[in-house]
C-alpha cells in the first residue's frame, strides 16, 4: 500500500454518496407518482420496470465511454443529468409521460453506476490496498440520507416539488465537491478498448455471482416484510427485516476495506457467501418473527462485502479490459435485481416463499463455493 490519491479515495468517495442519494430519494415519491397518474398498482410496476431498462441499456456502454473519455466527465454529465430529471418524476402528470422520466433517471443512474465503479477500480489498483468496500458503503450511507432527507422534508410538510428540487441541488453539491479530483483520463491500456466485447472467461462467472447477490439483496427488499409478517409480526413491524438488513451491510461495508485487508478476499466469498446462507435459513426455519429478524440481520453482515470484492476481481481479472468488465458484471448483476421481484413471486406462488427463500440460501451457498476461482 501507499499513500497515493488521498483526493481521489475522498473524491471517489462522494460520487458513491450522490448516487446512493439520488437513487433512493425516489423510492419516498413513488406512492405520489401512483397517485398523480392514477395508475394501478399492476400498471405501476411496469412504470417502474422502464427505470430499470434505462439503466440496463446503458451500462454496457458505459465502460467504453469512461476509457475513451475519462471517469471525471461520465461521472459528472451522469451524475448531473440524474439530478436534472430527477424532479421531474414529480411532477410528470401522465403515465407516458412518467415513463419517459423513470427511463431516462434510469439511464442516467445506470450510467452513473458503472462510471464510478470504473473509477473505483482504477483508484484501488492504483492505493495498492482495500477500498471498494468503503465506497459501496457510501453508497448505502447515501441511500440512508437520499430516502431520509425526503421522507423527513414532506413529512415536515414541504411540497414535493419543493422537495425534489432540495435534493437535486443536494447531489448536485456533493458531484460538484468529487469534480476536481476525479479522474480525467482512463490507463492508456483502457482507452483503446472495443466499442462493445461480449463477456467472457471470468467476468461471466464474476457477473453471475454479483446477480446472485443482487437477487438476494432484492428479495430481502421486496419480501422481507412478507416473511416477518407470516410468522407472526406485526404490518407495522414488517419493515424491520429491511432495516436491520440495512444497517447491517451498512456497517459491514464501511469497517469492510479492514476486513478485506486482513482476511483476503477469498475468505470473505467463503465466509460472507456461508453467513448469508445461513441467515436465510434461519429466515426459512425460525420458530419466531424475531429470530427470522435476527437472520436478516446476519443476511447483511454476510453480503455486504462479496459484491465489493468481486468489483475488485474484475478489475483484477485479464480476459477483458477492466472498464469493460465493470460494465458488463453490472449489467449481468443487475439484471438480478430486475427480476428478482417477480422471479420470487413465481416460486413463492408455485411452492411457497419459504421455498423461495431456501433457493436464496443455496444461492449464495454457490458463491461462496466459487471463492477459489473468483478471488
Amino acid at each position: 500500500m501507499n499513500n497515493y490519491g488521498l483526493k481521489q479515495r475522498v473524491s471517489t468517495r462522494l460520487a458513491f454518496l450522490a448516487a446512493g442519494m439520488a437513487m433512493s430519494a425516489w423510492a419516498p415519491l413513488v406512492p405520489f407518482a401512483k397517485v398523480r397518474t392514477g395508475v394501478e398498482a399492476a400498471q405501476l410496476g411496469l412504470l417502474l420496470l422502464c427505470l430499470g431498462i434505462g439503466s440496463l441499456l446503458a451500462m454496457p456502454v458505459t465502460g467504453v465511454l469512461a476509457a475513451r473519455f475519462g471517469c471525471r466527465r461520465v461521472i459528472m454529465w451522469s451524475g448531473l443529468g440524474c439530478a436534472v430529471v430527477f424532479p421531474f418524476q414529480a411532477i410528470a402528470p401522465s403515465a407516458p409521460l412518467l415513463a419517459l422520466t423513470l427511463f431516462l433517471f434510469g439511464a442516467t443512474i445506470g450510467t452513473l453506476d458503472v462510471s464510478m465503479n470504473v473509477q473505483a477500480v482504477i483508484v484501488e489498483k492504483d492505493y495498492g490496498g482495500a477500498l471498494m468496500s468503503g465506497f459501496h458503503g457510501m453508497f448505502s450511507v447515501g441511500g440512508i440520507v437520499g430516502a431520509g432527507a425526503m421522507s423527513a422534508m414532506l413529512w415536515l410538510g414541504m411540497d414535493i416539488v419543493g422537495a425534489s428540487v432540495v435534493m437535486t441541488v443536494a447531489v448536485a453539491l456533493v458531484l460538484l465537491g468529487a469534480a476536481p479530483n476525479l479522474l480525467r483520463e482512463a490507463p492508456a491500456a483502457e482507452r483503446d478498448a472495443p466499442l462493445l466485447v461480449v463477456p467472457r472467461g471470468a467476468v461471466i462467472l464474476i457477473g453471475l455471482l454479483c446477480m446472485f447477490v443482487f437477487l438476494a439483496e432484492g428479495a430481502v427488499l421486496d419480501w422481507s416484510a412478507v416473511m416477518l409478517t407470516n410468522s407472526g409480526m406485526s404490518s407495522a413491524q414488517g419493515g424491520l427485516g429491511y432495516a436491520a438488513f440495512a444497517v447491517a451491510m451498512t456497517i459491514g461495508r464501511l469497517n469492510g476495506d479492514k476486513i478485506v485487508q486482513r482476511w483476503g478476499g477469498r475468505r470473505i466469498l467463503l465466509l460472507g457467501g456461508l453467513a448469508a446462507a445461513a441467515g436465510f435459513f434461519i429466515v426459512v426455519l425460525a420458530p419466531s418473527a424475531w429470530l427470522a429478524l435476527a437472520g436478516f440481520l446476519l443476511i447483511g453482515f454476510g453480503a455486504s462485502n462479496i459484491v465489493p470484492v468481486l468489483f475488485t476481481a474484475a478489475g483484477s481479472q485479464k480476459d477483458m479490459p477492466a472498464s469493460l468488465a465493470v460494465s458488463a458484471i453490472s449489467t449481468i448483476g443487475y439484471a438480478g435485481i430486475l427480476a428478482g421481484p417477480g422471479l420470487i413471486g413465481f416460486v413463492a406462488h408455485a411452492v411457497g416463499l419459504q421455498w423461495a427463500f431456501a433457493a436464496l440460501a443455496c444461492g449464495m451457498l454457490l458463491v461462496a463455493t466459487q471463492a477459489r476461482r473468483t478471488a
